[in-house]
């Protein structure tokens, strides 16, 4: 089975891996991670000729974190594919999910946001749990 779990450094990411390492006996062996760096903002704020260089500065801060994340399951005993995305995390979670034949999601939800602000503005979870093809397991 090929399972997706997308993290970001976050604390709900950060459940959402000990979740899944507490229930471990329920997964396969193997994951894929997904980290999708989020660029938008900053590229309003960067002049054109340095571009370059936050993209290559992105990619080093996400593998960092992919990393970090992902020898977490592997002393857990998984064995972890590592993957690492440009653009919005709402976009690119489920492309890669839909489009690389994903059969589970696993995702947090941030415990911050309400129900209210999730029909105005849209969680990520949200947004990922309408536009993928294969199931999600919500934590």
């Amino acid at each position: 089975m090929k399972i997706l779990v997308p993290v970001d450094g976050s604390e709900t990411s950060q459940k959402t891996i000990e979740a899944i390492i507490a229930q471990k006996e329920r997964f396969p062996p193997r994951l894929s991670l997904l980290h999708v760096v989020d660029l938008r903002l900053a590229y309003r704020m960067i002049p054109e000729f340095q571009l370059e260089m936050v993209r290559e500065n992105a990619r080093k801060a996400g593998l960092a974190l992919l990393e970090k994340q992902s020898d977490l399951f592997r002393r857990a005993g998984f064995d972890v594919e590592l993957l690492l995305e440009l653009g919005s995390p709402r976009e690119e979670i489920p492309r890669i999910a839909n489009e690389r034949g994903f059969q589970l999601l696993v995702i947090g939800r941030h415990a911050d946001t309400g129900e209210i602000r999730d029909v105005l503005f849209g969680s990520v979870a949200n947004y990922v749990l309408h536009n993928v093809k294969c199931p999600v397991l919500l934590f």
